[in-house]
């Protein structure tokens, strides 16, 4: 179960051990042998305490948006698809800038 609560959006291994620490569920279950009544608890604990999924995603996209709408140098970061956080441009930041894209290839004359 400790495991298994990783798979949703916002929660790691050390909020999973605090979501099953505070329902008082026993880590080592399998979902599949779970009582509805742990089900309960565990549900409880991530609805009264954690924002995961959908509303995560739009809380994150809503701060990156006001970053950019307030024009800090983070925001153009953002704006500008590169990396946010002082890494280096010239080489790597594959992952932020997208594939290579070539400018010009030269012909040769014949």
């Amino acid at each position: 179960m400790e495991v298994a609560l990783t798979y949703i959006y916002g929660i790691g291994l050390p909020s999973s051990k605090k979501i099953l620490s505070e329902a008082k569920v026993s880590p080592d279950v399998r979902v599949k042998d779970m009582t509805e009544e742990e089900v309960a608890h565990i549900r409880g604990v991530l609805e009264g305490q954690f924002t995961v999924e959908g509303d995560l995603k739009r809380e994150i996209s809503g701060n990156i948006k006001r970053l950019m709408d307030i024009g800090v140098y983070r925001g153009l970061r953002h704006r500008r698809s590169l990396p946010v956080r002082g890494q280096r441009t010239s080489t790597n930041a594959r992952t932020r800038k997208g594939p290579r894209r070539t400018v010009g290839a030269k012909r040769k004359k014949t």
